[in-house]
């Protein structure tokens, strides 16, 4: 599948913009007409740096408002368009994108927009220009991808065809399944984009709230199975109109661009296996009976290419906490029952355990460094080829320095800076690397069982949708609808990601900016990282929630403390029985119930930007108490208020 993106989803000048693309790995660009207008650069310096880029330009865009109107003004459309034609071959351009009149239409008549295109046509034709005429989903007259279609149709001319953009198409929930029927020679250009599903006018999402494949809710992998099956090979390239991603590094925004078409193409792939008929295989039972899956099915001009395929992971393996100083964590640690099992034979680093609940302490950072989340480990049944596939996703790997009989960690950074570690699963829970440490307790004490729940990421405001798509793509977790929890700061956004048999939760919170910091891997020395400002969480799962609690008020543990109006609020929400009631408040335990199930948990205070939160599980309950967050939140603000406003965000 050959990619392309178009200039006016990074920001930058369009000197930054062509390089960014470049070292994203895309084959082509489309120059919007702005980004050229205000480039110091001649068209021929753009022509020659897209030459020496590897880059080629495939697309001139946008000309508007041309079809649908009187003479006179079509007149001066022609004469404008001559101008763009001209320029292009100076470009070394040949496909010009023409969109359906929004602003000066005054004509609904289909014959004269036919005749007026093709008079466009024949110009082009002059010039050896391609138009691609676009139905915008707010053209004025024409606002129908098979209404634009029936135009070129009946135009027919060699040098005027369709493009297919899928914002235009899908916003208005037109189906895509006509496509199919298109004449392959006729669709000059596809455009991608992705978006959340929302409620207002189309031109408004359109402008502000595109986002890449993968990264929304639309079906692209359908979309783009229906253009495959037409026939059509063309580029496939990326119109995304975006506030957060022009404001965003051009760099780093063209990586996640790039990721977003290798997942798409992975998932038409996956949806053409899926939905592909079948041919008669030869000779099958002589009866012209149907071929096996699999066999026998139709090849396409667009050739689709795979990721190596992975399962999704078994499990959390471990939880890194970054800390310079490590006394108040691992004081906290051991209030909460976990057991020190000593320190890493050849490496600064920490192994507190609790059942299959483990938490490395690195303290390999940086002499300033508080507290903070820096890295997961994840239980994959491949960590070889889970690692392969992060990185043809373009994940930079993160080493881990290893010495002789010490596990070899596969290991990647997210967007966040958050370092994922792949293991090697074992069926009973445990890791052979935790044989690397030693000199722990002499006698384990006798504690809770416990797993590693669900892992709390805050993620900054501009790569928020980055971090969706990379944790879907690269570590199979399927996205959820997000929701939004009040804050004394605002809404938060949170958005959970998670295995379908729940072993592996992770919420990723819409969290305010970060301040880069160093950061470490499981035992590494060096990586890079978040200092954070805003509070991330490691939640673990018990049997006994109450029992667990009484432990660690009994080893001291400094709890949340939940104001007593959350208590009167709850005993009216639920009606719960009053020595349960009395029991959750002596605790500090917060409750949540729903048709399948309740949910018992409380919060340890906050050290550095990490705290912990104890959870029980009762029947089927599959929520996080998501109506007691608020609460966290405010409790949380007021201790930060006391002891650091200048974390506050």
């Amino acid at each position: 599948m050959r990619t392309g993106i178009a200039t006016v989803c990074l920001s930058g000048t369009l000197k930054e913009k062509m390089q960014a693309c470049a070292i994203a790995g895309f084959d082509g660009i489309e120059i919007f007409e702005q980004d050229l207008v205000t480039s110091p650069l001649a068209p021929e310096d753009v022509r020659k740096m897209a030459a020496d880029l590897g880059l080629t330009l495939d697309l001139y865009q946008p000309f508007r408002d041309f079809d649908s109107v009187e003479e006179d003004l079509l007149a001066a459309n022609l004469r404008r368009a001559e101008a763009k034609f001209k320029l292009m071959a100076r470009l070394g351009m040949d496909t010009i994108l023409v969109c359906s009149n929004v602003a000066t239409a005054s004509i609904d008549n289909d014959d004269l927009r036919a005749e007026q295109l093709g008079r466009l046509a024949t110009l082009a034709g002059d010039h050896g220009v391609k138009v691609a005429y676009e139905a915008l989903a707010w053209g004025k007259y024409v606002s129908d991808y098979e209404h634009a279609h029936r135009l070129v149709e009946a135009v027919d001319h060699p040098n005027l065809g369709t493009c297919l953009d899928s914002f235009h198409i899908l916003s208005r929930n037109w189906d895509t399944a006509p496509i199919e029927a298109f004449n392959p020679e006729k669709v000059f250009f596809v455009q991608v984009a992705d978006a959340p599903k929302l409620s207002m006018d189309v031109l408004s999402w359109s402008r502000h709230y595109r986002v890449f494949p993968g990264e929304g809710q639309f079906e692209l992998a359908k979309f783009m199975g229906h253009v495959v099956r037409a026939g059509y090979s063309g580029p496939v390239s990326l119109e995304i109109f975006n506030d957060v991603f022009r404001q965003s590094d051009v760099e780093r925004t063209a990586v996640d661009a790039m990721r977003s078409l290798i997942w798409l193409e992975e998932q038409s792939a996956k949806w053409l296996d899926a939905n592909a008929p079948v041919l008669a295989a030869a000779g099958a039972a002589g009866n012209g009976a149907a071929a096996p899956k699999g066999q026998g099915r139709r090849r396409y001009p667009m050739e689709l290419a795979t990721l190596p395929q992975v399962a999704e992971p078994a499990g959390y393996n471990f939880a890194e906490v970054r800390a310079a100083d490590s006394k108040v964590l691992e004081t906290v640690l051991g209030q909460l029952g976990f057991e020190f099992n000593g320190r890493h034979r050849t490496k600064d680093v920490q192994l507190w355990t609790m059942g299959h609940a483990r938490v490395i302490i690195n303290e390999q950072a940086a002499t300033h460094a508080e507290p903070a989340i820096a890295a997961l480990g994840f239980d994959v049944e491949s960590p070889v080829i889970a690692a392969a596939r992060a990185e043809q996703l373009k994940a930079p790997a993160v080493p881990r320095k290893s010495q002789a009989n010490e596990e070899i960690f596969q290991g990647f950074a997210a967007p966040d800076s958050t370092e994922i570690f792949l293991c090697q699963g074992s069926r009973d829970g445990t890791a052979a690397w935790t044989r690397e440490f030693g000199e722990g307790l002499e006698v384990p004490a006798a504690g809770a069982t416990a797993v590693i729940d669900h892992v709390n990421l805050a993620q900054p405001w501009q790569h928020f949708d980055e971090a969706v798509l990379f944790y879907t793509s690269a570590l199979a977790l399927e996205p959820q609808p997000f929701a939004e929890v009040p804050s004394p700061t605002g809404l938060v956004r949170s958005q959970v990601m998670l295995t379908a048999d729940r072993s592996v939760r992770l919420v990723l919170n819409l969290a305010p900016l970060m301040q880069q910091d160093g950061a470490s891997g499981p035992g590494s020395a060096t990586g890079t990282g978040t200092r954070r400002t805003y509070q991330e969480h490691i939640a673990f799962a018990v049997d006994d929630l109450v029992a667990t609690a009484r432990d660690c008020k009994a080893r001291g543990l400094e709890f949340l403390q939940i104001p007593a109006n959350y208590y009167e609020d709850l005993d009216a929400r639920f009606g719960l029985a009053p020595d349960f009631l009395a029991t959750l408040q002596e605790l500090d335990l917060l409750y949540d119930r729903d048709a399948d199930g309740e949910f018992l948990h409380f919060y340890t205070a906050t050290v550095g930007s990490v705290f912990f939160e104890m959870v029980e599980r009762r029947g089927a309950y599959d929520g996080y108490g998501a109506p007691n967050a608020p609460v966290r939140h405010a409790v949380q603000y007021d201790h930060l208020q006391q002891r650091s406003p200048h974390l506050l965000p």
